[in-house]
């Protein structure tokens, strides 16, 4: 899977979210400590497994949306009028320990925005 880092030097890595890189999330995160490349996800799992930091939609504020639809729906409203909704909350997630095994300072500011900080 990590054949093509082995020929270049990457200061770091994005890893985006779809169905393939989410299964292999934790192995990214665990590869990518151990070549000292600071990570980003999407979601907070694999930051809280290795990866620096993930900034994504909150899993909470999205099944609080769909409980609310789901509730709307057995009231009797017919889900063809229910709007569209965007995400409105969003998680940032710094893995502290994982700053110090890259030897990253991680400026306080930015650790005070953090919605969670691993230690």
């Amino acid at each position: 899977m990590f054949e093509g880092f082995k020929t270049q030097k990457i200061d770091a890595l994005l890893v985006l979210s779809d169905s393939f890189l989410n299964t292999h999330a934790g192995q990214i995160a665990a590869y990518a400590l151990r070549q000292g490349i600071p990570t980003c996800f999407a979601y907070r799992e694999p930051a809280a497994a290795g990866g620096l930091m993930s900034y994504g939609v909150s899993v909470a504020g999205a099944a609080a949306q769909a409980g609310n639809y789901t509730g709307r729906i057995l009231k009797g409203e017919n889900p063809g009028d229910l709007p569209v909704q965007q995400p409105t909350k969003f998680d940032f997630v710094l893995n502290m320990k994982t700053a110090k095994a890259l030897g990253l300072a991680i400026p306080d500011k930015l650790i005070a925005l953090a919605d969670e900080v691993i230690e």
